[in-house]
């Protein structure tokens, strides 16, 4: 590529501010254009300008109205579901891909690991939430070896990594998480629990996930998890089995039952991880928010690589 691909961010709080130090520490591909807020003393525009990037606190409607928009080509969302929506029209219009950081979902799904080169066209894909980055791809392992009927994923992460829109998108939280365990992890019905811990010193994100499928090999189930773990740690070095897999099988004579899903015969396997944060902008024990917005740089430098071959020029 001759050149790098401009884009925006539009949000300044923690989530928008650590992606932009990722993508001007790290990517070969991208770089910042600019950068909306809606708080003129956010530290993210602050950090934002004291790099030279155009930065506006009108949202939105303030980077449409700049003279760097017409050369941004793709907006990472990183505000609320809410705002989401009205936020995609307006760049659809314009003719702006979106890389949607909200638990919105108006763009089909994307976790790097599972369907990295299945929407790279999309011109609005969805990062989930935080929880479906880190425990989908274990239920998509499992379900790479035997049917999986049910899973279920546990995310606690520390209360204070949790800003006021993580706060505000706890019911979509739920809702899209359950709903990409499903379409991505390939479960045949899913939950999404989400905790805010309010420990001090705050603790990293800690993710439980329970799969119960047809029965299959311990070792195969095992050995697919381990491999899928080395491939989420090529950009989340953080992102570790906290021990091996546990495994319980139920047969006929003793099913389990799940309340408001029936009753399973197979094995269940149970996966406990932990994430710890790079660091960049974040403080380690927000690995939630880290593996949000490097799966985030990951998506959007392998759909700039596919729709600007030759670079941003």
């Amino acid at each position: 590529m001759t050149s790098k691909i401009q884009i925006a961010i539009i949000g300044s709080g923690n989530i928008g501010t650590d992606l932009m130090i990722k993508i001007i520490n790290r990517s070969r591909l991208l770089q910042v254009g600019a950068v909306a807020g809606v708080d003129p003393q956010s530290e993210g525009l602050a950090m934002a300008r004291a790099r030279g990037i155009a930065v506006t606190d009108k949202g939105l409607d303030g980077l449409a109205a700049m003279p760097e928009f017409k050369h941004i080509k793709m907006v990472f969302d990183a505000t609320s579901a809410g705002a989401h929506a009205r936020h995609a029209e307006i760049c659809r219009a314009a003719g702006k891909i979106m890389i949607d950081l909200t638990p919105a979902a108006i763009g089909p799904y994307v976790i790097p690991v599972v369907n990295s080169d299945a929407h790279l066209d999309a011109m609005n894909v969805n990062m989930v939430t935080c929880g479906g980055q880190a425990t989908i791809p274990m239920v998509h392992a499992v379900s790479r070896v035997a049917k999986v009927h049910y899973g279920e994923i546990i995310a606690s992460v520390a209360s204070k990594s949790a800003g006021p829109g993580t706060r505000a998108n706890i019911d979509e939280f739920t809702e899209t998480t359950r709903h990409a365990v499903e379409i991505l992890g390939g479960a045949g019905r899913g939950k999404a629990i989400i905790i805010l811990n309010p420990a001090e010193p705050p603790l990293i994100m800690r993710d439980t996930i329970f799969c119960l499928s047809a029965d299959a090999e311990p070792e195969a189930i095992s050995a697919s998890v381990k491999a899928m773990v080395a491939e989420v740690r090529e950009y989340v070095p953080g992102y570790r089995l906290k021990q091996e897999v546990q495994f319980e099988r139920f047969g006929a004579n003793n099913p389990v039952r799940i309340p408001g899903y029936g009753e399973f015969t197979g094995i269940k396997s149970s996966i406990f991880l932990e994430v710890e944060g790079a660091g960049d902008y974040l403080p380690p024990y927000a690995g939630n928010l880290d593996i949000m917005t490097a799966a985030a740089l990951r998506t959007a430098e392998r759909i700039a690589a596919h729709r600007f071959p030759a670079g941003g020029a």
